[in-house]
């Protein structure tokens, strides 16, 4: 049997992390990954740090805490540039997951198919992470590397997740793809986050999930849209020459050919949502 460990302040979270431990968040992987054996390891449960939780604002943009829950952040009284982050959130799991599970320990998982991940990439988000020598930022981009591979270092542990405040006026969308409505794997996800400024799109960042080891953002297709109006032509401007970096995978959920075919309906309902 390893060790449990519940520090309330961080200085002692890290200072345990001197050693291997496993960090314990929500709970809503770790725990169905241990039914029917023996949790053997060392445990670091971060859910009694209070700094930890919460959602706070300035003028540069908005600081998420690690272990703000995706029912937390549904509640809050957020800007329409949230909209998509929060549609995102209410498709993690059921509402029993949604109260436990945490922001970062979705990044921190970092699952091909993790729902929170293209919308904070479409909203230029950036990861806060704090070691025993300091802090240091990455954007979500660079914290993410792989498929259930991220940047940490031992001894690391992500304690806030950054959103920059746009320039103009700025809404998001998220759409998703399953095999049935909720409670369900994606198949494919798109986020899109649009800036505007009177009637034409002025910043585009638009990102696709389940479709690489890595949700990817669509870089020639942001740069398309820049300029465009926002009417129902919009959807139009979308070729399938524009999810170039997606690399999808045959599995149980769905063939390379038809999540590629998904990822292009999506992208293209998600924006037409915007002109509606």
């Amino acid at each position: 049997m390893g060790a449990y460990l519940r520090p309330d302040r961080l200085e002692e979270a890290l200072a345990a992390l001197a050693r291997p431990h496993t960090v314990l968040a929500g709970g809503t992987d770790f725990y169905p990954a241990r039914v029917g054996r023996a949790i053997d390891e060392d445990v670091l449960d971060i859910g009694g740090i209070a700094a930890l939780r919460g959602i706070a604002s300035d003028a540069r943009g908005w600081r998420i805490g690690a272990m703000t829950t995706w029912s937390e952040l549904i509640a809050a009284d957020l800007p329409p540039l949230f909209d998509g982050l929060k549609q995102a959130a209410c498709e993690v799991g059921g509402r029993q997951i949604q109260n436990s599970g945490t922001i970062a320990g979705n990044l921190c998982n970092a699952s091909p198919a993790a729902d929170g991940v293209p919308p904070l990439l479409a909203l230029d988000a950036s990861v806060e992470i704090a070691g025993r020598a300091g802090s240091r930022y990455l954007p979500l981009d660079a914290f993410i590397v792989g498929n259930r591979r991220t940047a940490l270092a031992s001894g690391e542990l992500v304690i806030a997740v950054h959103v920059p405040k746009p320039t103009h006026d700025a809404r998001s969308a998220f759409l998703k793809l399953g095999a049935r409505r909720y409670l369900v794997i994606s198949i494919a996800m798109t986020a899109a986050t649009l800036e505007i400024e009177a009637g034409r799109i002025v910043g585009a960042r638009i990102a696709v999930g389940a479709c690489s080891a890595v949700a990817q953002r669509l870089p020639a297709l942001e740069a398309a849209l820049v300029g465009a109006a926002l009417d129902r032509r919009l959807p139009e401007r979308v070729s399938r020459e524009h999810l170039a970096p997606l690399a999808p995978i045959d599995d149980v959920r769905g063939s390379a050919a038809y999540r590629l075919d998904a990822a292009v309906t999506l992208v293209r309902r998600v924006l037409a949502g915007f002109a509606a």
